[in-house]
């Protein structure tokens, strides 16, 4: 009976895996291969780009302008992920169910506030800063207020998560010796997961530094506002020097997190109680910045003349007095055509993305590279570790949006460079993910088949890729659903699909057409939540 299992499990593990490739080979012919694809210029625009990486701009005055976008980058971050803290917790405790206990009406308000959350996360921060800008107008707070309602979202999706998994048994104690709810929260729940929020929220805070790069797009200040202008000069060198600025913020923050990360596993206290330090110093110098230098005004955000203009782009949005586009049948195919043009540029994106690791990941990791897992040691793996690795970072630093611009100067209009764009972030970032389950492999079953005689490629294939196949497909389907939910972000460039569309209208103000795009966007989003959720319970 067992044996059936097994065979059926591996029958649907195969089934799921071609489909997938079938799918990913079929979107491929939606794109007409030719020389047509690559600007007239391109060709040589891209051997200036390749030349001015290895000549970045170091002048005196380029270094002083980078080390300021880096630290008004930063600090626009910091400002998001505070008040997504807030909102995280606050929306997490409440979706978690803990405070309705005893209630009969606690699954209702778990799905409300879940759905809440749902939504907040749903849309991309950058269209949330338009959003505001459109509203509200230019203001420091458009920006923090979209990496705020974002984050909250997820923060408070995986808080509510952390909460609802706590072992029973401590909090039963304390409701037994007659604790409130409040109290079982304070001194039963929170002392449990405070170490895995912790961790968690500074690895948000990684993605908000990249997220805070490219609000330069509204015209918010900081290194993605730096590159932008300097690939509108056509200053290429200037432009990798803030790009490498921005790659080395990112991994400083991505080093931080990691030993604060390792830092909890082992219990050691005196890394935590430097970052506590650290984080407090970074808090007040950067609210101080956004205030004192940045002449931020959080009071007249809330204004009533902003309430005015808030509400009649309400107005504008929903049509009122006004024809809407939402309602007309021949912009509705065209939107719903935009909307299959955008899934197949996320398909296209996970598979260029994938193909890339499958070709990059196994040299790529550590146990491999020094022989552990018995099909490297040789001397030149440690070099080829370290190439792929220094690949990884820089890919996965550079936001999709940036990519998209300097792809876009190369390519012309289309899905194509949309797609290369998010397949180059998302290959640094499944790299890395995929190579770390490599590493976390137990080296038992591969050394009883080095044991049989088995050599590195048989231990490749008999060993290697049987044990982490499931776990490499969850990871390509979750960043599935992240490239889903972007990609309407390099459509602003060029990319095609519906961002390009959203882009246009709102340049010429047609507020309801953005109504229908913004349906139709959130419906995407929640289509993939749900496809993947499925593929995830069938790989299972």
């Amino acid at each position: 009976m067992n044996d059936i299992k097994k065979d059926l499990n591996l029958y649907r593990k195969s089934f799921i895996n071609l489909s997938l490739f079938i799918i990913f080979f079929l979107s491929l012919f939606s794109i007409e291969w030719s020389k047509e694809l690559i600007h007239s210029g391109g060709k040589v625009t891209l051997i200036q780009l390749i030349k001015s990486l290895f000549s970045p701009d170091l002048s005196i005055e380029i270094l002083k302008l980078s080390i300021i976008s880096t630290w008004r980058t930063l600090v626009y971050a910091v400002g998001g992920i505070t008040f997504a803290i807030i909102i995280g917790f606050i929306f997490g405790v409440l979706a978690s169910g803990i405070l309705f206990k005893e209630s009969k009406y606690k699954s209702f308000y778990m799905n409300v506030f879940r759905r809440i959350l749902g939504f907040f996360r749903s849309i991309h921060e950058l269209i949330w800063a338009w959003l505001f800008v459109a509203a509200f107008g230019l203001n420091p707070f458009s920006a923090i207020f979209a990496i705020t309602i974002s984050y909250g979202g997820t923060l408070g999706r995986i808080f509510a998560d952390m909460l609802k998994d706590v072992s029973k048994n401590p909090i039963k104690h304390l409701e037994v010796s007659g604790a409130s709810k409040i109290q079982t929260l304070f001194y039963g729940y929170l002392p449990i997961v405070k170490l895995d929020m912790i961790s968690y929220t500074m690895y948000r805070f990684e993605c908000a530094v990249r997220s805070s790069a490219i609000m330069s797009f509204i015209g918010l200040g900081g290194l993605g506002y730096q590159i932008q202008l300097s690939l509108s000069d056509l200053e290429y060198n200037e432009m990798w020097t803030f790009v490498f600025f921005l790659v080395l913020l990112v991994t400083v923050v991505d080093i931080w997190s990691n030993n604060i990360r390792k830092s909890i596993i082992s219990g050691e206290p005196k890394f935590l109680k430097f970052s506590y330090i650290i984080m407090t110093i970074l808090f007040f110098s950067s609210w101080i910045f956004i205030f004192k230098v940045e002449n931020a005004n959080l009071f007249s955000f809330f204004s009533y003349e902003n309430y005015t203009y808030a509400k009649k782009f309400v107005a504008d949005l929903l049509g009122i007095n006004k024809n809407k586009a939402y309602l007309d049948i021949s912009y509705i195919k065209h939107v719903l055509m935009l909307t299959f043009e955008t899934l197949k540029m996320s398909i296209l994106a996970i598979g260029f993305a994938t193909l890339a690791v499958f070709i990059t990941v196994i040299p790529a990791a550590n146990n491999v590279a020094n022989g552990s897992i018995g099909i490297g040691g040789k001397w030149y793996n440690k070099i080829l570790f370290g190439i792929i690795r220094v690949t990884y970072i820089i890919s996965r630093s550079i936001p999709e949006l940036i990519w998209a611009m300097i792809l876009i100067f190369i390519f012309k209009p289309g899905i194509l460079p949309g797609a290369i764009a998010l397949a180059l972030h998302n290959f640094g970032i499944l790299g890395k993910l995929c190579a770390e389950i490599i590493e976390d492999l137990k080296l038992k079953p591969l050394k009883n088949l080095s044991t049989t005689g088995a050599n590195s490629i048989e231990q490749l294939f008999y060993g290697i890729i049987p044990s982490v196949t499931k776990k490499f497909m969850t990871y390509i389907i979750y960043r599935w659903e992240v490239i889903l939910r972007t990609t309407i972000v390099v459509g602003f460039v060029g990319a095609g699909g519906l961002g390009q569309e959203f882009k246009l209208n709102m340049s010429f103000f047609h507020y309801t057409e953005i109504t229908l795009l913004l349906i139709c966007y959130i419906c995407l989003v929640w289509f993939a939540d749900i496809v993947s959720d499925r593929i995830r319970k069938f790989i299972d």
